[in-house]
């Protein structure tokens, strides 16, 4: 004889005292650690809308992934960037800098705002008018939120431009900024040949170091791939290459005018696989956007000496 099955309100039971006590003390326990994790700071205060501004030429966010040269000068950043000497900057002496970091609404950029890339929150690139002193520093915060600290000697006279590279942490994007300082001291108001060699290849502190692209001449609007290599002078000799800042070489290229720059990183971005000990080559690429000279400085490290090498050449249209 077949059983009737027993109804769902016949096996259903009434949940016990103790089972509703748990379920309350998870409930409650739950909520205070959302409410705990709520009343934590979470960094920094900027959004991505702080990041944002009105104009017809605003500065684009940039994929780190997809460098490309950045016209900084004629477009319109969302970050204003401010920098003062406690004495004028004269050619050859140290000078000691602040540098101010405001969004346009005027919030102060602050370590807590950036992420770290490629070692550090925040890189500038410093150029003379001539391009010939190129020099990267990376500044400390200050005391006042929104001033970073930092020093450089300038080798020659002129209106040096600082571009700043950094990476807000409301975006993860790259973004950039700049502002002139005047150097007391002789100089040149732009590149001149009487400076320069264009060439792809330098010997330069025992090396010799080539830049050699895929194909001649480079053009404007075209992608090119790029090959760095390092030979030591005494043949067969080991160039003792390290990394510098989480890469093996960086690359900066300025055109002419210091309009803007490309922050360059090779494509062999795996540390633990070390370059030929012999002759390390790198590979790089970029587009550049307008025919005319241009200057890419190499950066590495060569026995735990930084060392900076300058490439002139032109672009066609």
């Amino acid at each position: 004889m077949n059983r009737p099955l027993p109804s769902t309100a016949a096996s259903s039971h009434p949940l016990r005292t103790d089972q509703w006590r748990q379920i309350s003390l998870i409930t409650a326990v739950a909520a205070g650690i959302f409410a705990l994790f709520r009343w934590l700071p979470t960094g920094t205060n900027l959004s991505h809308m702080d990041f944002r501004v009105t104009a017809k030429n605003p500065i684009d966010f940039c994929d780190p992934l997809n460098p490309q040269f950045i016209p900084v000068v004629a477009v319109a950043s969302p970050v204003t960037m401010t920098l003062r000497t406690g004495q004028p900057a004269a050619a050859g002496r140290e000078a000691h800098c602040v540098l101010s970091l405001r969004t346009a609404s005027g919030k102060p950029v602050a370590p807590q705002d950036l992420l770290v890339a490629h070692t550090r929150l925040l890189h500038l690139l410093i150029a003379d008018p001539s391009l010939t002193d190129y020099q990267h520093v990376h500044p400390e915060p200050g005391r006042v939120p929104g001033e970073w600290i930092f020093s450089f000697t300038p080798r020659r006279g002129g209106d040096y431009r600082v571009f700043a590279d950094f990476t807000p942490a409301a975006t993860a994007r790259s973004l950039y900024a700049n502002a002139d300082l005047k150097v007391l001291g002789p100089g040149e108001a732009g590149p001149s040949a009487s400076f320069f060699t264009k060439s792809w290849v330098v010997e330069q502190d025992g090396f010799h170091f080539a830049l050699v692209p895929a194909a001649l001449p480079v053009r404007a609007g075209q992608a090119v791939d790029l090959k760095f290599a390092i030979e030591n002078l005494r043949r067969g000799a080991a160039v003792p290459m390290q990394p510098v800042m989480g890469a093996f070489a960086h690359l900066v290229a300025f055109d002419s005018a210091r309009s803007g720059f490309a922050h360059l990183h090779p494509m062999e971005t795996d540390l633990a696989q070390i370059p030929d000990a012999v002759r390390p080559v790198l590979n790089f690429k970029i587009m550049f956007p307008r025919a005319g000279t241009y200057v890419i400085w190499a950066q590495v490290n060569l026995g735990g000496k930084e060392t900076f090498v300058p490439f002139w050449f032109d672009v066609a249209g």
